[in-house]
């Protein structure tokens, strides 16, 4: 499903316009995204919880030369389901 589709979905169940479903689409996006910035959890109940999760720096090689280098510390967005997201998908 495309961000296109979604917005149709959106509007369609919501009763809204496709403008209308788009810019809650969007402002649901940049809301998730300034709270992981902020270091902060985003939890809907049923749904699932966006957090933040940190990699150590490491070693790793070079597929091509097989030289050894140094992968540094890095922060990843992660997303858990909760209960009735896993249970509707089974």
């Amino acid at each position: 499903m495309t961000k296109a589709d979604l917005v149709n979905v959106m509007a369609e169940k919501a009763g809204l316009s496709k403008a209308d479903a788009e810019k809650a689409l969007n402002g649901f996006v940049a809301a998730v995204t300034d709270a992981l910035k902020s270091g902060e959890k985003v939890s809907l109940v049923g749904f699932g919880t966006f957090s933040v999760g940190e990699r150590a720096a490491r070693t790793g090689k070079n597929p091509q030369t097989g030289a050894t280098i140094n992968i540094p510390a890095a922060k990843s967005p992660k997303f858990k389901a909760g209960k009735a997201l896993k249970d509707a998908v089974n």
